[in-house]
């Protein structure tokens, strides 16, 4: 039996991210939508694709980062108060999961255990069934 939290803010229901069916592999995107949580998310994704040198892979944390603070800059402007449900199942929510999974991956990917611990557990507490959809085991 699932229980009911009263006292819970009602799940974020975010807007459609701007960046939305631009080519997210161009810098033009990511110049005309800095503010956009899947242009970096995207980004980050690539590089942590990518990363073999260790320079690689802090440009993978730093796309990551930034994805991370640009999604909670979104979701605090969405009335977010610092928890409660971010369903993966609301589309426009999902730019926003997958740049805090890859915070995650990208923390992990450097050694940053604290990091990649609390930004999963944030994923976690968001919407549970994202994190073994964005989180590799």
């Amino acid at each position: 039996m699932e229980l009911n939290d009263m006292l819970a803010p009602p799940p974020v229901q975010l807007p459609t991210d701007p960046a939305t069916g631009l080519d997210l592999s161009s810098p033009a995107t990511a110049l005309a939508h800095p503010e956009s949580p899947l242009v970096w998310a995207a980004k980050a994704e690539q590089a942590l694709e990518d990363a073999v040198s260790a320079e690689q892979q802090l440009i993978a944390y730093a796309f990551a980062r930034t994805g991370y603070h640009r999604s909670l800059d979104r979701l605090r402007a969405n009335k977010w108060k610092g928890w409660g449900p971010v369903p993966w199942s609301h589309e426009a929510n999902q730019p926003v999961l997958r740049a805090i999974a890859a915070l995650a991956r990208a923390a992990a990917l450097i050694g940053e255990q604290p990091e990649y611990d609390r930004c999963r557990q944030m994923l976690s507490d968001a919407d549970p069934e994202s994190v073994d959809l964005l989180i590799p085991s």
